[in-house]
Protein backbone atom coordinates (compact mmCIF):
# COMPACT_ATOMS: atom_id res chain seq x y z
CA UNK A 1 0.00 0.00 0.00
CA UNK A 2 1.25 3.41 -1.08
CA UNK A 3 0.22 7.09 -0.28
CA UNK A 4 -1.17 8.45 -3.59
CA UNK A 5 -1.56 11.78 -2.72
CA UNK A 6 -1.44 14.14 0.25
CA UNK A 7 -3.74 16.82 -0.88
CA UNK A 8 -4.04 20.56 0.72
CA UNK A 9 -7.20 22.76 0.67
CA UNK A 10 -7.53 25.95 0.64
CA UNK A 11 -8.61 29.41 -1.20
CA UNK A 12 -5.79 30.77 -2.68
CA UNK A 13 -7.87 33.89 -3.32
CA UNK A 14 -7.39 36.11 -6.70
CA UNK A 15 -4.90 37.35 -7.78
CA UNK A 16 -3.49 34.34 -6.12
CA UNK A 17 -2.23 34.71 -2.45
CA UNK A 18 1.79 33.64 -2.89
CA UNK A 19 2.10 33.33 0.90
CA UNK A 20 -0.84 31.19 1.23
CA UNK A 21 0.76 29.02 -1.45
CA UNK A 22 3.93 28.85 0.04
CA UNK A 23 2.28 27.87 3.28
CA UNK A 24 0.77 24.90 1.22
CA UNK A 25 4.11 24.56 0.03
CA UNK A 26 5.86 24.30 3.17
CA UNK A 27 2.90 22.03 4.63
CA UNK A 28 3.46 19.46 1.59
CA UNK A 29 7.15 19.03 1.93
CA UNK A 30 6.89 18.55 5.79
CA UNK A 31 3.94 16.32 5.40
CA UNK A 32 5.44 14.25 3.10
CA UNK A 33 8.92 13.62 4.97
CA UNK A 34 6.27 12.95 8.24
CA UNK A 35 4.95 9.92 6.52
CA UNK A 36 8.09 8.74 4.58
CA UNK A 37 9.35 8.64 8.17
CA UNK A 38 6.87 6.87 9.34
CA UNK A 39 7.19 3.72 6.21
CA UNK A 40 5.07 4.97 3.71
CA UNK A 41 5.90 5.82 0.34
CA UNK A 42 4.76 9.03 -0.99
CA UNK A 43 3.42 9.23 -4.37
CA UNK A 44 2.69 13.38 -4.91
CA UNK A 45 1.81 16.12 -3.14
CA UNK A 46 -1.34 18.34 -4.41
CA UNK A 47 -3.62 21.54 -4.04
CA UNK A 48 -6.90 21.57 -4.29
CA UNK A 49 -9.02 24.92 -4.20
CA UNK A 50 -12.20 26.40 -3.97
CA UNK A 51 -13.88 26.29 -7.37
CA UNK A 52 -12.76 28.38 -10.02
CA UNK A 53 -15.89 30.17 -10.99
CA UNK A 54 -15.98 31.07 -7.08
CA UNK A 55 -12.57 32.24 -6.95
CA UNK A 56 -12.62 34.55 -9.83
CA UNK A 57 -16.38 35.57 -10.63
CA UNK A 58 -18.68 35.10 -12.97
CA UNK A 59 -17.18 38.51 -14.85
CA UNK A 60 -13.46 37.00 -15.05
CA UNK A 61 -14.49 33.72 -16.21
CA UNK A 62 -12.49 34.14 -19.04
CA UNK A 63 -9.16 34.62 -17.23
CA UNK A 64 -9.37 30.96 -15.88
CA UNK A 65 -6.82 30.26 -18.77
CA UNK A 66 -4.13 32.96 -17.39
CA UNK A 67 -4.93 31.83 -13.55
CA UNK A 68 -4.43 28.07 -14.19
CA UNK A 69 -0.95 28.83 -16.35
CA UNK A 70 -0.20 31.37 -13.34
CA UNK A 71 -0.62 28.44 -10.56
CA UNK A 72 1.39 26.24 -12.72
CA UNK A 73 4.08 27.91 -12.47
CA UNK A 74 3.85 28.58 -8.42
CA UNK A 75 3.45 24.77 -8.47
CA UNK A 76 6.81 24.17 -9.32
CA UNK A 77 8.46 26.83 -6.93
CA UNK A 78 6.21 25.60 -4.17
CA UNK A 79 7.66 21.64 -4.67
CA UNK A 80 3.74 20.22 -5.28
CA UNK A 81 3.25 17.96 -8.14
CA UNK A 82 -0.42 18.91 -9.12
CA UNK A 83 -3.57 21.08 -8.34
CA UNK A 84 -6.93 21.37 -8.78
CA UNK A 85 -9.02 24.34 -9.72
CA UNK A 86 -12.30 22.56 -8.95
CA UNK A 87 -15.54 22.11 -11.10
CA UNK A 88 -17.03 24.31 -13.39
CA UNK A 89 -20.57 24.99 -11.89
CA UNK A 90 -23.84 25.11 -13.45
CA UNK A 91 -24.95 28.56 -12.41
CA UNK A 92 -21.80 29.96 -14.51
CA UNK A 93 -22.51 28.26 -17.54
CA UNK A 94 -19.40 29.64 -19.24
CA UNK A 95 -17.06 28.20 -17.02
CA UNK A 96 -17.27 25.01 -18.98
CA UNK A 97 -16.38 26.27 -21.97
CA UNK A 98 -12.80 27.79 -20.51
CA UNK A 99 -11.71 24.52 -19.42
CA UNK A 100 -10.39 23.33 -22.81
CA UNK A 101 -7.85 26.19 -23.18
CA UNK A 102 -6.96 25.94 -19.35
CA UNK A 103 -5.83 22.07 -19.58
CA UNK A 104 -4.12 23.05 -22.78
CA UNK A 105 -1.79 25.46 -20.85
CA UNK A 106 -1.08 23.47 -18.06
CA UNK A 107 -0.26 19.98 -18.20
CA UNK A 108 -0.14 19.70 -13.86
CA UNK A 109 -3.71 21.87 -13.47
CA UNK A 110 -6.66 19.38 -12.79
CA UNK A 111 -10.59 20.44 -13.59
CA UNK A 112 -13.97 19.07 -13.15
CA UNK A 113 -17.60 20.00 -14.35
CA UNK A 114 -20.51 19.21 -11.80
CA UNK A 115 -23.39 17.69 -13.89
CA UNK A 116 -25.73 17.55 -10.87
CA UNK A 117 -25.98 17.49 -6.84
CA UNK A 118 -28.95 17.28 -4.67
CA UNK A 119 -29.58 20.88 -4.45
CA UNK A 120 -29.27 21.95 -8.17
CA UNK A 121 -30.73 18.78 -9.43
CA UNK A 122 -29.26 16.99 -12.77
CA UNK A 123 -28.79 20.19 -15.46
CA UNK A 124 -28.95 19.10 -18.86
CA UNK A 125 -26.92 21.79 -20.04
CA UNK A 126 -24.09 21.32 -17.14
CA UNK A 127 -24.73 17.38 -19.05
CA UNK A 128 -23.91 18.66 -22.75
CA UNK A 129 -21.41 21.39 -21.88
CA UNK A 130 -19.32 18.73 -20.01
CA UNK A 131 -19.42 16.49 -22.66
CA UNK A 132 -18.51 19.25 -25.20
CA UNK A 133 -15.61 19.95 -22.77
CA UNK A 134 -14.68 16.13 -22.98
CA UNK A 135 -14.76 16.34 -26.95
CA UNK A 136 -12.75 19.17 -27.14
CA UNK A 137 -9.87 18.31 -24.90
CA UNK A 138 -9.71 15.05 -26.73
CA UNK A 139 -7.58 16.84 -29.51
CA UNK A 140 -5.26 18.75 -27.43
CA UNK A 141 -2.96 15.66 -27.46
CA UNK A 142 -2.56 12.60 -30.25
CA UNK A 143 -3.23 10.17 -28.15
CA UNK A 144 -6.24 11.45 -25.97
CA UNK A 145 -4.44 12.07 -23.17
CA UNK A 146 -5.41 15.81 -21.96
CA UNK A 147 -8.86 14.25 -20.75
CA UNK A 148 -6.80 12.68 -17.49
CA UNK A 149 -7.08 16.50 -16.42
CA UNK A 150 -10.73 16.50 -16.37
CA UNK A 151 -13.74 14.66 -14.72
CA UNK A 152 -17.33 14.87 -15.07
CA UNK A 153 -18.83 15.03 -10.98
CA UNK A 154 -22.15 13.89 -9.93
CA UNK A 155 -23.31 14.49 -6.42
CA UNK A 156 -19.58 14.38 -5.36
CA UNK A 157 -19.11 16.70 -2.13
CA UNK A 158 -15.96 18.93 -1.58
CA UNK A 159 -12.57 17.35 0.46
CA UNK A 160 -11.78 14.47 -1.72
CA UNK A 161 -8.37 14.00 -2.07
CA UNK A 162 -8.35 11.69 -5.25
CA UNK A 163 -8.26 14.31 -8.64
CA UNK A 164 -9.86 15.44 -10.64
CA UNK A 165 -12.78 15.40 -8.41
CA UNK A 166 -10.75 17.15 -5.39
CA UNK A 167 -12.40 20.72 -4.52
CA UNK A 168 -12.79 23.03 -1.20
CA UNK A 169 -15.27 25.02 0.35
CA UNK A 170 -14.95 28.02 2.61
CA UNK A 171 -11.51 29.66 3.65
CA UNK A 172 -10.32 27.21 6.33
CA UNK A 173 -7.02 25.55 5.15
CA UNK A 174 -7.46 21.64 5.52
CA UNK A 175 -5.56 18.37 4.41
CA UNK A 176 -6.61 14.66 3.63
CA UNK A 177 -4.60 11.74 2.34
CA UNK A 178 -5.52 9.25 -0.45
CA UNK A 179 -3.85 5.52 -0.95
CA UNK A 180 -3.76 3.35 -3.72
CA UNK A 181 -4.68 0.00 -1.98
CA UNK A 182 -5.63 -2.37 -4.47
CA UNK A 183 -2.93 -4.83 -3.29
CA UNK A 184 -4.28 -5.09 0.13
CA UNK A 185 -7.60 -6.42 -1.79
CA UNK A 186 -5.42 -8.71 -3.96
CA UNK A 187 -3.53 -10.30 -0.84
CA UNK A 188 -6.41 -10.66 1.44
CA UNK A 189 -8.43 -12.91 -1.10
CA UNK A 190 -5.28 -14.88 -2.32
CA UNK A 191 -5.85 -18.53 -1.33
CA UNK A 192 -8.58 -17.30 1.32
CA UNK A 193 -10.11 -20.66 3.14
CA UNK A 194 -13.71 -18.81 2.77
CA UNK A 195 -15.19 -15.24 1.68
CA UNK A 196 -15.45 -14.34 5.12
CA UNK A 197 -11.89 -14.89 5.91
CA UNK A 198 -10.13 -12.63 2.89
CA UNK A 199 -12.95 -10.34 4.13
CA UNK A 200 -12.08 -10.06 7.95
CA UNK A 201 -7.92 -10.03 6.28
CA UNK A 202 -9.00 -6.43 4.28
CA UNK A 203 -10.76 -5.02 6.80
CA UNK A 204 -7.49 -5.88 8.93
CA UNK A 205 -5.49 -4.62 7.00
CA UNK A 206 -7.20 -1.04 6.13
CA UNK A 207 -7.86 -0.45 10.04
CA UNK A 208 -4.09 -1.72 10.39
CA UNK A 209 -2.53 1.45 7.96
CA UNK A 210 -5.18 3.91 8.62
CA UNK A 211 -4.44 3.87 12.15
CA UNK A 212 -0.57 4.74 10.88
CA UNK A 213 -2.10 7.53 8.67
CA UNK A 214 -4.26 9.19 11.49
CA UNK A 215 -1.10 8.80 14.03
CA UNK A 216 0.75 10.85 11.73
CA UNK A 217 -1.84 13.14 10.50
CA UNK A 218 -2.85 13.89 14.15
CA UNK A 219 1.02 15.22 14.92
CA UNK A 220 0.59 17.46 11.30
CA UNK A 221 -3.06 18.73 12.28
CA UNK A 222 -1.55 20.02 15.57
CA UNK A 223 1.70 21.48 14.68
CA UNK A 224 0.05 23.41 11.78
CA UNK A 225 -3.38 24.02 13.08
CA UNK A 226 -5.16 22.14 10.32
CA UNK A 227 -8.14 20.73 9.83
CA UNK A 228 -7.40 16.94 9.17
CA UNK A 229 -10.45 15.79 6.58
CA UNK A 230 -9.87 11.73 6.57
CA UNK A 231 -8.49 9.35 4.61
CA UNK A 232 -9.96 8.48 0.72
CA UNK A 233 -9.28 4.53 1.31
CA UNK A 234 -10.38 3.87 -2.29
CA UNK A 235 -8.87 0.30 -3.25
CA UNK A 236 -6.92 2.45 -5.86
CA UNK A 237 -4.67 0.18 -8.60
CA UNK A 238 -1.43 0.64 -10.02
CA UNK A 239 -1.01 -1.03 -13.52
CA UNK A 240 0.58 -4.91 -12.04
CA UNK A 241 -1.25 -7.13 -11.36
CA UNK A 242 0.01 -7.31 -7.93
CA UNK A 243 -1.81 -3.88 -7.55
CA UNK A 244 -4.85 -4.60 -9.98
CA UNK A 245 -8.69 -4.57 -8.79
CA UNK A 246 -9.79 -7.27 -11.81
CA UNK A 247 -7.11 -9.26 -10.11
CA UNK A 248 -8.44 -8.92 -6.33
CA UNK A 249 -11.91 -9.78 -7.90
CA UNK A 250 -10.35 -13.21 -9.74
CA UNK A 251 -8.90 -14.31 -6.91
CA UNK A 252 -12.33 -14.21 -5.31
CA UNK A 253 -13.41 -16.57 -7.81
CA UNK A 254 -14.83 -15.01 -11.09
CA UNK A 255 -13.42 -16.32 -13.88
CA UNK A 256 -12.76 -12.81 -15.64
CA UNK A 257 -13.28 -9.49 -14.52
CA UNK A 258 -16.88 -8.39 -16.75
CA UNK A 259 -18.51 -11.76 -16.29
CA UNK A 260 -21.64 -12.09 -14.23
CA UNK A 261 -20.70 -12.28 -10.60
CA UNK A 262 -18.17 -9.33 -11.02
CA UNK A 263 -20.79 -7.41 -9.29
CA UNK A 264 -20.92 -9.32 -6.54
CA UNK A 265 -17.47 -9.22 -5.83
CA UNK A 266 -17.13 -5.59 -6.38
CA UNK A 267 -19.70 -4.91 -3.62
CA UNK A 268 -17.89 -7.19 -1.02
CA UNK A 269 -14.85 -5.13 -1.57
CA UNK A 270 -16.56 -2.09 -1.31
CA UNK A 271 -18.71 -3.09 1.69
CA UNK A 272 -15.39 -3.81 3.66
CA UNK A 273 -14.34 -0.34 3.38
CA UNK A 274 -17.54 0.53 4.66
CA UNK A 275 -17.18 -1.83 7.55
CA UNK A 276 -13.61 -0.84 8.23
CA UNK A 277 -12.85 2.09 10.85
CA UNK A 278 -10.87 5.13 10.00
CA UNK A 279 -11.94 8.31 9.44
CA UNK A 280 -13.82 8.18 6.01
CA UNK A 281 -13.15 10.61 3.22
CA UNK A 282 -14.18 11.22 -0.72
CA UNK A 283 -15.11 8.45 -2.31
CA UNK A 284 -13.65 5.23 -0.20
CA UNK A 285 -14.74 2.90 -2.32
CA UNK A 286 -13.57 0.83 -5.32
CA UNK A 287 -12.24 2.39 -8.29
CA UNK A 288 -11.67 0.71 -11.66
CA UNK A 289 -9.76 2.59 -13.98
CA UNK A 290 -9.61 1.25 -16.81
CA UNK A 291 -6.20 2.19 -18.27
CA UNK A 292 -4.92 2.11 -14.52
CA UNK A 293 -5.00 -1.76 -13.98
CA UNK A 294 -3.21 -4.14 -15.66
CA UNK A 295 -6.41 -6.75 -15.52
CA UNK A 296 -8.97 -4.07 -15.90
CA UNK A 297 -7.31 -3.31 -19.43
CA UNK A 298 -7.05 -6.79 -20.44
CA UNK A 299 -10.52 -7.85 -19.98
CA UNK A 300 -11.81 -4.65 -21.82
CA UNK A 301 -9.24 -5.49 -24.45
CA UNK A 302 -10.44 -8.66 -25.05
CA UNK A 303 -14.28 -7.26 -24.71
CA UNK A 304 -14.81 -9.16 -21.75
CA UNK A 305 -15.64 -5.90 -19.44
CA UNK A 306 -18.11 -3.09 -21.35
CA UNK A 307 -18.47 0.36 -20.32
CA UNK A 308 -22.04 -0.40 -19.47
CA UNK A 309 -20.45 -3.10 -16.97
CA UNK A 310 -18.55 -0.12 -15.32
CA UNK A 311 -21.61 1.72 -15.25
CA UNK A 312 -23.37 -1.03 -13.64
CA UNK A 313 -20.79 -1.52 -11.16
CA UNK A 314 -20.60 1.80 -9.99
CA UNK A 315 -23.85 1.39 -8.87
CA UNK A 316 -22.06 -0.92 -5.80
CA UNK A 317 -18.99 0.55 -5.22
CA UNK A 318 -17.11 3.99 -5.80
CA UNK A 319 -15.86 6.52 -8.58
CA UNK A 320 -17.87 5.76 -11.71
CA UNK A 321 -15.94 5.52 -15.00
CA UNK A 322 -12.65 6.10 -15.10
CA UNK A 323 -10.05 6.47 -17.64
CA UNK A 324 -11.94 5.10 -20.55
CA UNK A 325 -10.64 5.23 -23.25
CA UNK A 326 -13.35 5.86 -26.04
CA UNK A 327 -13.18 5.96 -30.24
CA UNK A 328 -11.84 9.46 -31.24
CA UNK A 329 -14.92 10.49 -33.55
CA UNK A 330 -16.94 9.94 -30.23
CA UNK A 331 -19.64 12.66 -30.67
CA UNK A 332 -20.27 15.00 -27.32
CA UNK A 333 -24.19 13.77 -28.01
CA UNK A 334 -22.81 10.27 -27.81
CA UNK A 335 -20.93 11.49 -24.40
CA UNK A 336 -23.88 13.48 -23.32
CA UNK A 337 -26.23 10.10 -22.66
CA UNK A 338 -23.03 8.05 -20.89
CA UNK A 339 -23.13 11.02 -18.98
CA UNK A 340 -26.69 11.38 -17.92
CA UNK A 341 -27.07 7.69 -17.10
CA UNK A 342 -23.97 8.75 -14.31
CA UNK A 343 -25.94 11.99 -12.85
CA UNK A 344 -28.75 9.58 -12.99
CA UNK A 345 -27.49 6.57 -10.67
CA UNK A 346 -25.73 9.03 -8.39
CA UNK A 347 -28.78 10.84 -7.37
CA UNK A 348 -31.30 8.21 -6.90
CA UNK A 349 -28.55 6.35 -4.78
CA UNK A 350 -26.96 9.04 -3.11
CA UNK A 351 -23.57 8.36 -3.77
CA UNK A 352 -20.86 10.68 -5.59
CA UNK A 353 -20.14 9.31 -9.42
CA UNK A 354 -17.42 10.67 -11.68
CA UNK A 355 -16.52 10.39 -15.28
CA UNK A 356 -13.08 10.19 -16.96
CA UNK A 357 -13.53 10.05 -19.96
CA UNK A 358 -10.63 9.75 -23.14
CA UNK A 359 -11.75 10.15 -26.42
CA UNK A 360 -8.58 9.27 -28.20
CA UNK A 361 -7.83 10.81 -31.95
CA UNK A 362 -8.18 8.34 -34.97
CA UNK A 363 -8.49 5.59 -33.23
CA UNK A 364 -12.03 3.29 -33.86
CA UNK A 365 -13.37 0.76 -31.01
CA UNK A 366 -11.28 -2.11 -30.97
CA UNK A 367 -8.04 -0.01 -31.92
CA UNK A 368 -5.06 -0.86 -29.55
CA UNK A 369 -4.38 2.22 -27.17
CA UNK A 370 -0.20 3.46 -27.47
CA UNK A 371 0.28 5.47 -24.11
CA UNK A 372 3.58 6.00 -22.80
CA UNK A 373 2.99 6.67 -19.07
CA UNK A 374 3.88 5.10 -16.15
CA UNK A 375 0.15 5.25 -14.29
CA UNK A 376 -1.67 3.26 -17.85
CA UNK A 377 -1.25 -0.40 -18.51
CA UNK A 378 -2.39 -0.31 -22.56
CA UNK A 379 -5.98 -1.38 -23.94
CA UNK A 380 -8.00 -1.87 -26.68
CA UNK A 381 -11.00 1.38 -27.33
CA UNK A 382 -13.94 0.64 -25.42
CA UNK A 383 -16.78 0.42 -27.94
CA UNK A 384 -19.53 3.53 -26.14
CA UNK A 385 -23.24 2.09 -26.94
CA UNK A 386 -24.76 5.37 -27.23
CA UNK A 387 -26.42 7.41 -30.29
CA UNK A 388 -27.82 10.85 -29.21
CA UNK A 389 -30.78 11.45 -26.96
CA UNK A 390 -34.12 12.70 -28.41
CA UNK A 391 -37.08 15.05 -26.95
CA UNK A 392 -37.41 16.22 -23.65
CA UNK A 393 -33.90 14.18 -21.99
CA UNK A 394 -32.40 16.13 -25.36
CA UNK A 395 -33.59 19.66 -23.49
CA UNK A 396 -32.34 21.78 -21.65
CA UNK A 397 -34.23 21.32 -17.98
CA UNK A 398 -32.75 21.01 -14.96
CA UNK A 399 -34.74 18.14 -13.33
CA UNK A 400 -34.55 16.77 -9.50
CA UNK A 401 -34.38 12.79 -8.79
CA UNK A 402 -34.88 12.02 -5.06
CA UNK A 403 -32.98 9.36 -3.45
CA UNK A 404 -34.61 6.12 -2.59
CA UNK A 405 -36.24 6.01 0.34
CA UNK A 406 -35.70 3.12 2.47
CA UNK A 407 -38.99 1.74 3.85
Amino acid sequence: MKIRSITYFCNPGYPLDEKKLRAAGLFASEAKKAFEEAGFEVQTTRLATVPFPRLLGAGKISETPKLAEKLSGILTEAGISYAALGPAVPDVPTSYDVIPEAISVSKNIFFSGILADHRTGISLPAVHASAQVIARTAPIEPNGFANLQFAALANVPPGSPFFPAAYHEGDEPAFAVAVEAADLAVSAFDGAASLETGRLKLIAAIETHAKQIVTVANLLKYRFSLRFGGIDFSLAPFPKEAQSIGAAMEKMGIPRTGLHGSLTAAAILTEALDRADFPHAGFSGLMLPVLEDKVLAWRAAEGTLSVKDLLLYSAVCGTGLDTVPLAGDTTPEQISALLLDLAALALRLDKPLTARLMPVPGKKAGDPTGFTFDYFANCRVMALRAEPLKGVLAGEETFHLKPREHH
